[in-house]
């Protein structure tokens, strides 16, 4: 969503870097460009000019200009101000779900992702915060709505509000406040009606339904690829219905993400959550700091762990750690490593999350090098024998045919892999020798096996210990088509 500002910024930051010292017009040079990138990005006039102005502020002062890495405090500045347009004074508050059964009106426009998000929203609530949903469409007025709500809520094993048909919305409402009150329920979520335009029948529609339920949080659901649109809309439902927070969906795409950057400064309205694909997991809080700092490519070391944490099994991992210290790595722990990098979005999502990678996953994007190729390598270990999985060494010529003709791949593609498994092992060696294997583990899953919260962990050292394994040689994090960087990978991921 914000890659192509992230491109601009890195630009102008990268310029700024490479200067001793900064001159005031330096600064305001380089705060011009940002302006531009800015407006480019679809973030409201109003916003990047006020950015703009604060930033060149702060940036103009002695301590800065005299400092011995000004570039570095620049971009610091920059980070400082980009939080603060994200989170607004008062930060992100959690949500106001303590007093059971607690409403919450999901409202927007039709084909903002309002039904999916109600759906998502109850999976979070459900699964990572142990509350009993119940789940009610108010919508009758698009065919087979109710119907959508009832099929997602038997995938995600949440109740839904029995259907009753020719019921007007404040009764279903009325019902479904009833409903949560005798059975127990924390949480009730009622997903209203949406129109293609915001009209008076909508909004007393809605009007209608808050005043019956009195709702604890009002989340306006709006598409992130409308950007300005978005914002837009925001301030009009907050201005008739009154809004405590947003939800940005189709934060995957390919928006320039303006709207993410005007909506708290504009509306005054926290966004609490972003949609990021269609699956009913990809819904996160949003983060600000982070956020930023991906931005500006510093990447997203947390969310790495916190990815981790989500796909990990402690006890094969331990398994695992125990046997890389011994120096063993074959082709079977190889597998179960490319299968993880799988289940964490991939190369792209991976190099996306970890500090200075974003220019390494373009050059790999450039020549060829997709997702694609996890799934070749895997098909290639797949073709081979129990004995060959475990001892990769005996891999002669004639093997190697085998295997690859197995996989439908070529013999060249199979020496790659093994030329991959190989340094991947020697990596292990060191890792091992060095205690940085244990270090790592223990970050990742907490001591004796039990997940730390992220949320007490320092992203600054998370960030510095990613840079530092990034400097090893055969670590990801330097260039992939050069002496380091992601081993093996040059060769089988070109595309035919």
């Amino acid at each position: 969503m914000f890659e192509s500002l992230s491109d601009r910024l890195g630009g102008v930051f990268d310029r700024l870097t490479k200067q001793g010292a900064l001159s005031e017009d330096d600064v305001r040079t380089a705060m011009r460009e940002v302006r531009v990138a800015l407006l480019e990005a679809d973030v409201s006039l109003p916003v990047a000019r006020d950015f703009v102005k604060r930033v060149t502020q702060k940036a103009t002062g002695a301590a800065v200009t005299k400092s011995i890495t000004p570039g570095q405090q620049v971009i610091k500045i920059v980070h400082d101000e980009l939080v603060q347009v994200l989170a607004g004074d008062e930060g992100i508050p959690p949500l106001k779900i303590d007093n059971p059964p607690a409403p919450i009106l999901m409202v927007g426009l039709q084909g903002s992702g309002k039904t999916t998000t109600t759906g998502k929203l109850a999976k979070r609530l459900t699964e990572r915060e142990g509350k009993r949903v119940l789940m009610a469409s108010l919508d009758v007025n698009r065919p087979a709505a109710m119907e959508q709500l009832a099929i997602l809520g038997t995938q995600i094993g949440v109740d839904t509000l029995p259907i009753v048909a020719g019921q007007r919305p404040v009764d279903i409402a009325k019902r479904a406040k009833q409903q949560a009150s005798l059975g127990g329920y924390d949480v009730y979520l009622l997903d209203t009606a949406g129109r293609l335009q915001i009209d008076q029948v909508l909004m007393d529609e809605v009007a209608a339904v808050h005043a019956a339920v009195q709702p604890r949080e009002t989340l306006l659901v709006v598409d992130g690829l409308t950007g300005q649109v978005a914002v837009e809309v925001a301030e009009e439902f907050d201005a008739k219905v009154g809004v405590t927070g947003v939800v940005l969906t189709r934060m995957d795409g390919d928006g320039r993400g303006g709207a993410a950057l005007s909506m708290r400064a504009v509306t005054g309205k926290p966004i609490r959550f972003v949609g990021l694909g269609e699956r009913m997991d990809a819904l996160e809080t949003f983060e600000p700091q982070r956020i930023a700092g991906r931005i500006l490519g510093m990447g997203d070391i947390v969310a790495l762990v916190e990815k981790a944490q989500e796909v990990m099994e402690v006890e094969a991992q331990e398994r695992m750690m125990k046997r890389f210290q011994k120096g063993l790595f074959n082709m079977n722990d190889l597998k179960g490593q490319l299968q993880q990098m799988q289940k964490m979005g991939g190369m792209e999502g991976l190099m996306g999350m970890m500090p200075g990678m974003g220019k390494a996953s373009k050059q790999m994007a450039a020549a060829g090098i997709d997702d694609s190729v996890l799934k070749r390598q895997i098909a290639l270990i797949d073709s081979m024998t129990k004995k060959e999985r475990a001892n990769p060494a005996i891999l002669q010529a004639s093997r190697k045919k085998r295997i690859a003709a197995g996989a439908g791949l070529e013999v060249q593609e199979l020496n790659q892999l093994l030329k991959m498994h190989r340094q991947m092992a020697d990596m292990m060696k060191k890792l091992g020798k060095g205690g940085m294997l244990k270090k790592a583990m223990a970050m990742m899953g907490g001591k004796g096996g039990g997940m730390p919260d992220p949320s007490q962990m320092d992203p600054a050292a998370l960030e510095a210990a990613s840079r530092q394994l990034g400097q090893m040689k055969g670590m990801p994090g330097q260039n992939p088509f050069g002496g380091g960087g992601l081993p093996g990978l040059s060769g089988i991921g070109k595309k035919k």
